[in-house]
């Protein structure tokens, strides 16, 4: 897998960027500081001018790669789900069993992230605690439904998608793989944030994992 994935670019909307980062040094190097600063300071004081002072470029030259950090959020959100979706693909793809592969999908979702030496200029372990602490702000806004008609969300959409589909290889008979799947990936970022900023609050911890909580919630919902 480390080698097919040498290659690969995960493709977002085009819509949501002015000029793609990944065809420059510069704009890998806005992606890979930005991870690195939103990790550090929070998302809410984050800004282009202090990005610009990290990478020791003009503000200016930020905003002509992205036109707000509402659109960088989203980039670097649907870059991570895409990035999750070719893990997914690639882990279940040959797996015959419905069970097995259900299974396997769960553990990709909810595990915790190693970093992925195939992305260089991008810790994908930086970037999934961007996701669990941020992700929210990036559809939590008035402009939502406008964004959805754009495609911004069709990235997260899809990988919903493909785990409802496994969901009714095992059970085309159970009402709410939809709900479930959905509930599946957003519950596996709530908790990973509540084992580490609420620990009272979940049963998962060092010695009991979100994927452990998770394949028991789904095979005691669906039929064994």
């Amino acid at each position: 897998m480390k080698y097919l994935l040498q290659d690969l670019k995960v493709r977002v909307n085009d819509k949501i960027y002015i000029k793609d980062p990944e065809s420059s040094d510069l704009g890998k190097r806005i992606i890979e500081h930005s991870i690195l600063m939103i990790h550090e300071i929070g998302f809410d004081k984050f800004t282009f001018k202090k990005l610009g002072e990290k990478i020791g470029s003009n503000e200016s030259s930020v905003y002509r790669y992205f036109e707000n950090k509402h659109k960088l959020l989203l980039y670097l959100t649907s870059w991570y789900w895409g990035w999750l979706e070719y893990q997914l693909v690639f882990a279940t793809n040959s797996i015959p069993d419905s069970k097995n592969k259900l299974r396997k999908g769960i553990e990709i979702i909810t595990r915790s992230v190693k970093e992925d030496t195939s992305f260089s200029h991008i810790n994908e372990v930086l970037l999934n605690q961007i996701v669990i602490n941020e992700y929210s702000k990036s559809y939590l806004t008035k402009e939502v439904d406008e964004e959805n008609k754009e495609g911004y969300f069709s990235i997260y959409k899809r990988l919903v998608i493909r785990l409802t589909d496994m969901i009714k290889d095992v059970d085309s008979d159970y009402a709410y793989p939809s709900s479930l799947s959905s509930t599946i990936i957003e519950g596996a970022m709530h908790q990973h944030f509540l084992a580490d900023h609420f620990p009272s609050l979940t049963d998962c911890n060092k010695k009991i994992t979100p994927t452990e909580y998770f394949i028991d919630l789904v095979f005691n919902s669906i039929k064994k």
